[in-house]
């Protein structure tokens, strides 16, 4: 690997760090960054490469959030010990069952997410708890298995549809339900690692460099989230969600599909 490659994907790492603990979507940024630099190697030694060097930036941008606003355990718990289970079957899944439909139906799903925010000027911008006791551990694991699933299985825009998630279903604000998905975010990583690391072999050394960079994007990103208010990343998100639905509309329909 030559150095411009190197310095390529350090920074694909930085900027995913930065938009993934905001928003949601970093793989949006790497994923693609590791399949044109690295066009020789299999794709679980990619996507396990992705994930070791994401996780440790996750865990930094979870861990920011947390000082400024108190984690709802009663919820983040049961939905990250669903999404643990269910991204480990939903990896297994994907060895079995391609997942062709939901490539398709995603930009779809995506352009709903953004004309539902859109159209609620408030959505997401003050704290509502909605649910509360066993509605709400019902409700966190069905979200948590759901969307550990999904990111198991296929993978784009999980941190953003669990943010979604989190604001609709349980009435948090932008920043407290970018601090959730965090969580559940490290709980799919560590079960999609559990999966590709024996399958994969990652590149070690390569995720470690890249996973220094992503720490320091994740960093900034919850800094600026942080500083700004949930307003800020109200369009931050939209702007990512609008990006994503054109990556995987392409993906799709496009004509390599």
């Amino acid at each position: 690997m030559n150095e411009f490659t190197l310095m390529l994907l350090v920074g694909s790492a930085f900027l995913a760090g930065l938009l993934d603990a905001m928003v949601g979507g970093g793989g949006l940024v790497l994923v693609p960054a590791l399949f044109s630099a690295l066009p020789a190697a299999t794709s679980a030694t990619l996507f396990g490469t992705n994930k070791l060097s994401g996780i440790f930036g996750t865990v930094m941008a979870a861990r920011a959030y947390a000082e400024k606003y108190p984690v709802d355990w009663a919820l983040v718990l049961p939905a990250s010990f669903a999404a643990l289970i269910f991204a480990f079957i939903g990896a297994w899944a994907i060895t079995n069952f391609p997942p062709a439909l939901v490539r398709q139906l995603l930009p779809f799903m995506l352009l709903l997410v953004a004309i539902y925010v859109f159209r609620r000027k408030n959505f997401g911008i003050v704290y509502e708890p909605i649910v509360r006791g066993r509605q709400k551990i019902f409700f966190a694991i069905v979200v948590g298995g759901a969307m550990g699933f999904y990111d198991g299985f296929f993978g784009p825009g999980t941190g953003s549809f669990l943010i979604f998630l989190f604001v609709h279903y349980f009435g948090l604000d932008f920043l407290r339900a970018s601090a959730a998905a965090k969580i559940v975010n490290v709980a799919c990583n560590l079960s999609a690692l559990a999966w590709f690391i024996p399958s994969g072999k990652p590149l070690w050394l390569l995720a470690g460099v890249m996973a220094v960079s992503n720490i320091a994007g994740s960093a900034l990103g919850a800094r600026l989230a942080l500083r700004e208010g949930a307003g800020f990343v109200r369009r931050i998100f939209l702007w990512v969600v609008l990006v994503l639905i054109v990556k995987t509309a392409w993906d799709a329909f496009g004509p390599g599909a």
